[in-house]
């Protein structure tokens, strides 16, 4: 399902991509097939390594696992480093998206490069203290933009109000290189954060417990998507 919302420059898309990581791990795979069946567009998926983030989550096993119990997307978010060596492992589990930090590693060009030598599209991710030039120079290669909204490691956080500024600047520079570039942002994100981000100019909004939280997955997406002001689409 597709919605369309307005933005800075044009109308866009606006999805939302629950995160696994906000999920009951005793029934996970009931929760993947919930939200798809609530309306999700995608399903987010947190790698955490216990270094580059203060926090360890799952690998490349659990989402090969849940790679046939659902037709949606895949869209890994890798808070690991170094990044490269475990690239190939991720796409082979069935990611359809993976996101690196520009932090991660030496060469995130080469990085994003292998992603999508992969078949995979190759996503950049920035930290709240991360400004958007810092991703500059790989905007070329880019197929998706992740703005953190809370520091990375865990769920439940506050939205940083400062990256609306910063989700801005980065609708401008993707809408320069005349590609869909699809900008997500994740942390704290509930209905009017996530109304916020779309005036700002995002178009995927990952949700964690305000998803896995509620009792109605439908509703709770539902909600994501209607203080934007947001009209049901094809």
């Amino acid at each position: 399902m597709s919605f369309s919302a307005g933005g800075p420059g044009r109308a866009r898309t606006v999805r939302v991509a629950p995160s696994l990581l906000a999920a009951d791990f005793a029934r996970v795979g009931a929760e993947v097939a919930a939200v798809e069946q609530a309306g999700a567009d995608w399903l987010h998926l947190d790698v955490m390594d216990g270094h580059f983030v203060p926090n360890l989550s799952f690998g490349p096993q659990l989402i090969a696992a849940c790679r046939p119990l659902t037709g949606l997307p895949f869209d890994v978010h890798l808070m690991i480093a170094p990044v490269d060596p475990f690239i190939a492992a991720f796409a082979e589990a069935g990611a359809q998206h993976i996101h690196i930090h520009i932090e991660a590693g030496p060469h995130a060009h080469r990085s994003l490069q292998t992603i999508k030598a992969h078949g995979v599209k190759a996503g950049i991710a920035l930290n709240p203290a991360t400004p958007a030039d810092a991703v500059a120079e790989v905007m070329d290669v880019a197929d998706l933009i992740l703005v953190m909204t809370v520091n990375p490691g865990f769920g439940g956080q506050r939205f940083i109000t400062s990256q609306l500024n910063k989700i801005e600047r980065l609708r401008r520079m993707a809408d320069a290189t005349g590609r869909d570039i699809p900008i997500l942002v994740d942390g704290g994100i509930d209905a009017t954060t996530g109304a916020d981000c779309v005036r700002a100019g995002a178009d995927t909004l990952v949700a964690g417990t305000s998803v896995f939280g509620k009792q109605d997955y439908r509703a709770a997406i539902d909600a994501l998507r209607a203080p934007a002001g947001i009209a049901a689409g094809g």
